[in-house]
């Protein structure tokens, strides 16, 4: 088969379903495969395929994209394109379309969401039955998957996603880890305490707020600062009425003066450096990629205990924590606080398992192999 993949992703938004195309198209390229793109016309997926590298093909709208199915056709002809990798629900239609109309292409779903909700109709039927594989991110969205969707538990496989570790390897020198400290406003010598990701509900943002009120009350002798990481505007991703929610929290736990508002950052890499806990109290991933980058940084983490979290994290390398009880996370912030030498032990326990389990480049292996075994190649 030729070594040819279209990544098709007509989405106006931007978020981890959006960004994964570009962070793939790269390390394909670097295992021999040719990606080709398919996004809408100004769309930040467009712009981020042209920074990997591509120039993608492009259409004004879903509906332009039926409608101009012919002349997509003639692209992957053109071009011989034999995989279609497909990441948004919304985009089968124009995927099954192209399957079935050229039935040499092997289509790919990635679930990146988690679904819940059955898929089980005449048409849900018929676009599934187009797909060669369906891939799901963890095993907690496998088993939503396999009751969601209307296909054989054999065309629904686990693949874990990755990430490039290098970045998050810690570079600072002692000043300039410092420095960032303080440009943060963490006190010299106290417990930097951070959670990343987008401010919305259900992130967990409340609870770990919570924990830290319970931490000034059940410790009130320990030095520790918070540092909550996100964008605080919804052009950077963020619900603004429950950005005020939080702030209005933090006041009323008199927590103004403890806990930094970052706002949008995009060397997340680097504040991690800053920071000596990480929590992610997310209450129902369906992978945790903050999990595995806070890995990669060597950081002790803390992560809710649903969803996907607890298959990446275990006592040998983090902590995990109910969601749902802010009591749970004092406790496990307050252990953590304690013990600098537990600290490191986890995070280096941590950064250790991505180098080995969750690399970019043993996930892109990976995908290779469903694009070919697809295709029933060797």
């Amino acid at each position: 088969m030729s070594h040819k993949v279209m990544q098709l992703c007509l989405s106006s938004g931007w978020g981890g379903l959006e960004m994964y195309p570009s962070r793939i198209i790269p390390e394909l390229a670097r295992q021999g495969w040719q990606v080709y793109g398919l996004a809408l016309s100004g769309s930040r997926v467009a712009d981020s395929m042209r920074d990997a590298g591509i120039t993608p093909l492009t259409v004004a709208s879903k509906g332009r994209a039926l409608l101009g199915v012919r002349r997509i056709l003639a692209y992957l002809a053109t071009h011989d394109i034999g995989v279609l990798h497909c990441h948004k629900s919304s985009d089968l239609r124009l995927g099954a379309l192209l399957a079935t109309l050229r039935p040499s292409l092997r289509l790919l779903f990635t679930d990146h969401m988690g679904v819940t909700r059955p898929k089980r109709d005449l048409y849900h039927r018929w676009a599934y039955g187009r797909v060669t594989r369906l891939l799901s991110i963890s095993d907690a969205t496998r088993a939503r998957n396999l009751q969601a969707f209307p296909l054989p538990a054999e065309r629904i496989r686990r693949l874990y996603l990755g990430i490039d570790p290098a970045p998050y390897a810690p570079r600072l020198d002692l000043k300039e880890r410092e420095g960032l400290r303080r440009e943060l406003g963490i006190p010299d010598g106290a417990i930097a305490i951070g959670m990343p990701g987008r401010l919305t509900h259900g992130k967990g943002q409340d609870t770990w707020l919570e924990a830290l009120s319970g931490l000034q009350h059940a410790r009130p002798g320990l030095a520790w600062h918070g540092v909550l990481i996100g964008g605080l505007a919804v052009s950077e991703g963020s619900d603004e009425a429950y950005v005020a929610e939080l702030k209005a929290l933090s006041e009323t736990l008199g927590l103004a003066d403890r806990v930094t508002f970052t706002g949008f950052r995009r060397d997340l890499p680097r504040l991690f450096e800053a920071l000596d806990i990480v929590c992610v109290p997310s209450r129902n991933e369906a992978f945790g990629l903050t999990v595995i980058e806070v890995m990669a940084a060597a950081k002790a983490v803390i992560g809710a205990d649903s969803g996907a979290i607890p298959e990446l994290l275990d006592r040998e390398t983090g902590r995990l924590a109910d969601p749902g009880s802010p009591a749970a996370w004092t406790t496990a912030m307050a252990e953590l606080a304690d013990d600098h030498a537990l600290r490191e032990r986890l995070g280096n326990a941590a950064r250790q398992r991505v180098l080995d389990e969750f690399s970019l480049a043993a996930h892109v292996g990976a995908l290779i192999g469903e694009y070919q075994e697809g295709a029933g190649a060797s």
